[in-house]
């Protein structure tokens, strides 16, 4: 027979288990240290594997056989940031920044601070004419890098040139 005593000793159990396996996970992970990259941090082996088979199709030229290569190592890890950028930078090759803007993005939602995507993004945003936003990027790149940042001195540099292309007003009167 359950007393009044059982029922509120049984309660404090319920509300207290769980407090009592958060405390064992943290003492576990302040014995083993709790340093080095988690579970979360390592990418799968297989995923980068499949990246590095994109950056080289890419380097031969081919962009397709790139974007095939990336998509398959999203498949595998959908945290691969170079695969983002990888197939965003296809999609430059291939003509197509609206959708590389795309795949820039993605891999900014990942790593806001990934200075390539950062680079490539405001150059695409400069071949759709969205010389605001890519000097937007130019800012983001500045204040990440304190020193010489060679991706914003481009960066700028494809901001200029677009500026000097651009068609200038006429006046009417």
């Amino acid at each position: 027979m359950n007393t009044p005593v059982d029922k509120d000793r049984d309660m404090h159990f319920y509300w207290a288990a769980p407090l009592y396996l958060l405390l064992m996970g943290s003492v576990s992970t302040m014995a083993t240290g709790g340093s080095g990259p988690s579970g979360d941090d390592i990418l799968n082996p297989q995923s980068v594997q499949m990246a590095e088979q994109g950056k080289a199709a890419l380097t031969r030229g081919d962009a397709l056989v790139a974007i095939d290569a990336y998509e398959a190592a999203l498949a595998s890890d959908p945290k691969n940031v170079a695969a983002f950028t990888g197939i965003a930078m296809s999609y430059e090759k291939l003509g197509l920044p609206g959708k590389a803007v795309k795949y820039y993005r993605e891999a900014l939602a990942l790593n806001p601070s990934d200075l390539v995507a950062l680079e490539g993004q405001g150059n695409a945003y400069i071949a759709r004419g969205a010389t605001a936003r890519a000097q937007v990027n130019l800012a983001r790149m500045k204040a990440l890098c304190k020193a010489d940042c060679g991706g914003a001195a481009r960066l700028q540099a494809a901001i200029d040139s677009a500026a000097k292309q651009a068609p200038k007003a006429v006046a009417t009167k």
